[in-house]
């Protein structure tokens, strides 16, 4: 009889013969760690840098985590794998081929781990994603159960092949389609497949679909195998968009082998303090959401707010080492926001202030901008005011509709092009207000007079506000 794979969190486990997978959710990243186990042992699957997730999981199921597996060197967070194996004292399985300044379990295609006396686990080298990334099969009872895929094959769709640079793409994009059909021939259609991206991850070729799939599944809806090879790269090497500059210190840094993360409280700033951190060009970085930003801030602050990809765009945007300080209405917020910049490297914030802007400011007048609609902004269109539109989404986006007239410079081109924004006051908008919330905030830092469009771009397209593609020049051919 085939095990079954259970989603969720069951007592009966052991008893029951079951083989139990808990995913673990890290939506900032949109990315999934994973922990298997029978009742009695666990393996762990690219686990996040803060791991305590991991631990506390293992120890209300009463496991014991014995092993734990990377499929690839990550670029998109840096991994707790190696302080995670040496805690609880696991083996730690990197593909032999991998270049790393620390002591693991070399693995290569073909090798069987048992974990265990009930888990057996068979390595799969599906390069595309990476050189050499791996898969993992999770064998019991003599059955293929569940497959983990890591960045090889996602819902729906495949992981990016771009991410170590130009000079690899074109091989890699083609050693993707082969890995995923590798891995629908050689598994059954009823296995689970469990890839670590693709929940909104940048790491995905494209937007993955669904919470969990089987390689069935994938057989009908996967672009990787429902296309011929030449469709499926000629589409997803059209579809790539920029991705997190911050990508580039990940490799290095899991390469490196990180440590244990520092999740202690930073140094309590008083007021003063932020003011000369603010005014020697440090990032004094408000928490709150952009509602409650834009209507009284510390005057010279940030706003990246917790209720969005709050480390995705903070990683983005800043100048990689600035020191940083984190504003939060209190010390769990503060906290939360620290948990998640460690997962991209930020190890210590440079100070935290707690309370709201009127605590911050210390008698300072706070400071202030307008948000508006898109149907505010159609009003304004046809005023006499003198007034930029300035476009924040992505070129992907932007190619799809967007508003006649308006400046465009993806969010994350932004602080490098400053210059480029016409004198006057700026609108600023994207798809849903949190990217807009956070170029509002940075020009009005630097003495801009600004609105933020805090609404969703469907409404511009239904006040018929947007040229639509076929109204617009098709864009450049990629050389």
């Amino acid at each position: 009889m085939v095990p079954e794979i259970d989603q969720q969190r069951s007592a009966e486990a052991h008893a029951a013969g079951t083989l139990v997978v808990l995913p673990v959710e890290t939506p900032g990243l949109g990315d999934r760690t994973y922990l298997a186990h029978d009742g009695s042992v666990a393996l762990v699957v690219d686990p996040q840098r803060d791991y305590d997730r991991v631990t506390a999981l293992a120890d209300a199921a009463g496991v014991r985590i014995t092993h734990v597996f990377e499929t690839h060197i990550h670029n998109d967070y840096v991994t707790g794998g190696l302080a995670l194996a040496r805690e609880v004292g696991a083996r730690y399985l990197v593909n032999a081929d991998d270049e790393v300044s620390y002591e693991r379990t070399p693995v290569r295609d073909g090798q069987v781990v048992e974990v265990g006396d009930t888990m057996r686990v068979r390595v799969i080298h599906t390069p595309g994603h990476t050189h050499t990334h791996l898969s993992y099969t999770l064998e019991a009872g003599g059955e293929q159960v569940a497959v983990f895929t890591g960045g090889s094959l996602l819902y729906g769709s495949t992981g990016r092949p771009d991410l170590l640079g130009p000079d690899h793409t074109g091989t890699l994009v083609r050693a993707q389609w082969r890995s995923a059909r590798r891995l629908a021939e050689e598994l059954p259609d009823r296995t689970a497949v469990y890839p670590t991206h693709g929940f909104g991850s940048f790491c995905s070729a494209t937007q993955a679909t669904g919470l969990s799939s089987t390689i069935g599944e994938e057989k009908r809806t996967n672009t990787a195998l429902t296309s011929d090879e030449e469709t499926y790269v000629e589409r997803l090497l059209a579809g790539l968009d920029a991705y997190p500059a911050y990508y580039a210190h990940m490799g290095a840094a899991n390469s490196g082998g990180p440590g244990k993360p520092d999740l202690s409280a930073p140094s309590v700033a008083e007021p003063a303090e932020l003011r000369r951190r603010i005014e020697a060009g440090e990032w004094v970085v408000d928490l709150r959401d952009r509602t409650a930003f834009a209507a009284g801030h510390l005057a010279g602050s940030l706003n990246f707010g917790l209720d969005g990809q709050f480390v995705t765009y903070l990683g983005w945007l800043i100048p990689w080492g600035t020191p940083l300080t984190l504003l939060g209405g209190s010390a769990a917020e503060v906290a939360e926001a620290q948990r998640e910049l460690v997962r991209i490297g930020i190890d210590r914030p440079a100070a935290m202030a707690t309370g709201g802007p009127e605590d911050w400011a210390g008698g300072e007048p706070l400071a202030a901008y307008e948000r508006a609609t898109f149907g505010d902004l159609e009003a304004a269109l046809t005023g006499d005011d003198e007034f930029v539109v300035l476009d924040v989404r992505r070129d992907q986006e932007r190619r799809e509709a967007h508003i006649p007239g308006t400046v465009h410079i993806p969010v994350h081109e932004v602080p490098g092009r400053l210059g480029e924004i016409p004198a006057g006051r700026v609108w600023v908008h994207c798809a849903g207000g949190y990217r807009a919330g956070v170029v509002a905030a940075l020009l009005h830092a630097r003495g801009r007079d600004v609105v933020a469009v805090a609404d969703s771009f469907d409404n511009a397209r239904d006040l018929g506000l947007c040229a639509l593609p076929s109204e617009t020049p098709a864009p450049p051919a990629a050389p």
